[in-house]
């Protein structure tokens, strides 16, 4: 026979298994069905828009959701500008004169406002944009997870110590996404977003001036010209030079290659424990494709804010 407190032990214990479950359970694909059906369609054209006047900015938008998620959550908390309460992450390192894109989010964010008012997120609306850059790059679909709420804060510390860096070596990147509660398979995946997208010289200027035995001799030489060793600073150069438009499995090949631009991108292949996920992906794009999308998933659901937590903004930078 149960005692009365094994079954207050039961109760509680059910309690914050059915919290736990409706912090995901809240969040749904049919979230806005009956509030605001255009809302997907309405973000899709913004990002279709805005993707083919600059096939860049497909990249710029995975990253942005990518800042967003891993600085507090999921809460489009990068969005916000500075105020005199507010010290925005725009500023923070990882972001400042890099995180692009803001006003595609901004002005889907207009459009949905004239038929939605105050009902779709931010934070969703760079859930969905991320998807929908995949998707309009040749990358994978997946089906978006919606009711995230936006918060009334931001972190820039954070912003400068939870995001992973160009120059972080394999156990960094590893325990960073750990954190995050995604795994080393996640982190390849994800990882494959550089496929699409470019860099800045000083990111990679150590790497093609190391002469090191982990790096393509005639790559680096072409990387040169354009990043010389001094000044020039800002110079742009693709994170995979074969397709650099296209999101495929052709970033794993490249570090195969030695071509991987970024020292962190080299570092997944480099005799640990993500060589054979590398090789895997390398061979097999379908596998790449599909864990790509259940990474974005999974990446998407790290710590939002729903139910009565956070607002909805009106507008993306500010509280209302």
């Amino acid at each position: 026979m149960m005692t009365t407190s094994n079954n207050s032990f039961v109760a509680i214990f059910s309690l914050l298994l059915l919290s736990s479950m409706q912090c995901h359970a809240q969040l749904s694909s049919t979230f806005y069905d009956r509030t605001c059906p255009t809302a997907l369609t309405t973000i899709r054209t913004s990002i279709r828009q805005a993707v083919s006047s600059e096939r860049r900015m497909a990249a710029s938008l995975i990253r942005l959701h990518f800042h967003d998620c891993f600085v507090q959550g999921c809460d489009a908390s990068i969005l916000l500008d500075e105020t005199p309460t507010i010290v925005s992450e725009k500023t923070a390192l990882p972001n400042l004169g890099s995180a692009r894109g803001y006003g595609i989010i901004d002005d889907a964010k207009r459009e949905l406002e004239k038929t939605c008012p105050g009902i779709v997120s931010c934070a969703d609306i760079l859930a969905v944009a991320a998807r929908d850059a995949s998707t309009l790059v040749g990358g994978p679909s997946w089906t978006v997870k919606l009711g995230r709420r936006d918060s009334t804060t931001a972190s820039h510390t954070l912003a400068e110590t939870d995001l992973p860096g160009p120059f972080d070596p394999l156990d960094r990147i590893v325990s960073g996404f750990a954190n995050k509660g995604l795994s080393t398979r996640d982190m390849v995946a994800l990882s494959g977003a550089h496929s699409i997208g470019q860099a800045q010289c000083f990111l990679f200027r150590d790497r093609i001036y190391s002469n090191g035995t982990d790096i393509d001799a005639g790559f680096a030489s072409t990387r040169r010209r354009q990043c010389p060793q001094e000044d020039q600073n800002g110079n742009l150069a693709p994170l995979d030079l074969v397709t650099p438009n296209q999101l495929d499995n052709n970033y794993y090949k490249n570090l195969i290659q030695r071509k991987g631009l970024l020292q962190s991108d080299q570092v997944l292949l480099s005799g640990g424990s993500t060589d054979s996920i590398v090789t895997e992906y390398s061979n097999n794009p379908r596998t790449f494709a599909s864990d790509f999308a259940a990474a974005m998933i999974k990446m998407g659901d790290i710590s939002p804010l729903t139910g009565q937590n956070g607002i909805i903004r009106t507008v993306c930078g500010a509280i209302n």
